[in-house]
C-alpha cells in the first residue's frame, strides 16, 4: 500500500472520499489533470473503510446499505509524486465537494458518502493535517463561505484494502456523459495565507 517513488520522498498512493465516487473520479481524472498535465498514472473508483474489521469484498449493494463500514474512493496512483503535487490534490480536493455536511454529499446521504482522505504515509498525512487546519481558519475568518456548514468533517486515516468497484462504474460518466453527479466546484482560487488567517 506505501509505494514511494524513487524520485520523491512521499508515496504515490492515496484515496479520496468524497461522496458519490463517480464524481469524484470524473473531477480528479478530468478537471485536475487539466490544470496538472500526467500527474495521474491511474484512479480506479471503489471501496476502503478506516476500520480493519470491515466486511471483506464487499459489494456494492452492501456498501450501499451503509452498514459495511466502506466508503466510495477514488485509489490514485501519482505519477510523479511530490509533496507540492500532493498538497495542489488535496486544496483541489476541498473545491469540489462539501467537506462540511458529515456523511452527505448534496441528495447522497449514508456513511458511504463521507469525506475522506486515506493517506499512505507520514508525510501525505501530515500535509493533509495541515491543509485541513488551513481551511478552517478560512472558513472561521469567512474567506470561504461556499460550504453548507462551519465546521469541517473530513477525516483522514491510513489507507486500508481497497476493493476496485466492478466495471460498469469505471469511467461511469464519461460513459454516461449525462449520468448522475453532484460534484461542482465551490470556489475557484484557494485563498493566499496571510497574517491574520495564521
Amino acid at each position: 500500500m506505501n509505494n514511494t517513488s524513487t524520485s520523491s520522498s512521499i508515496s504515490n498512493t492515496l484515496a479520496l472520499g468524497a461522496g458519490c465516487y463517480w464524481g469524484t473520479e470524473k473531477y480528479i481524472k478530468d478537471v485536475f489533470q487539466k490544470k496538472f498535465p500526467n500527474s495521474i498514472k491511474s484512479a480506479k473508483v471503489g471501496f476502503m473503510s478506516p476500520n480493519k474489521n470491515a466486511v471483506k469484498n464487499p459489494t456494492y449493494q452492501q456498501v450501499c446499505s451503509g452498514l459495511t463500514g466502506h466508503v466510495e474512493v477514488l485509489f490514485v496512483e501519482l505519477n510523479d509524486p511530490t509533496p507540492e503535487l500532493f498538497r495542489e490534490l488535496i486544496k483541489f480536493f476541498f473545491k469540489f465537494h462539501d467537506p462540511t455536511t458529515e456523511s452527505r454529499q448534496g441528495n447522497d446521504v449514508g456513511s458511504q458518502y463521507a469525506s475522506y482522505i486515506f493517506t499512505t504515509d507520514s508525510i501525505q498525512k501530515d500535509i493533509a493535517q495541515d491543509i485541513m487546519s488551513e481551511l478552517q481558519k478560512f472558513i472561521d475568518t469567512k474567506r470561504i463561505n461556499s460550504y453548507a456548514s462551519k465546521n469541517l468533517s473530513t477525516r483522514i486515516a491510513c489507507a486500508a484494502e481497497f476493493y476496485e468497484a466492478h466495471e460498469a462504474h469505471q469511467e461511469y460518466l464519461n460513459k454516461h456523459p449525462n449520468g448522475y453527479c453532484n460534484h461542482f466546484l465551490r470556489f475557484r482560487s484557494w485563498p493566499a495565507i496571510t497574517k491574520s488567517s495564521q
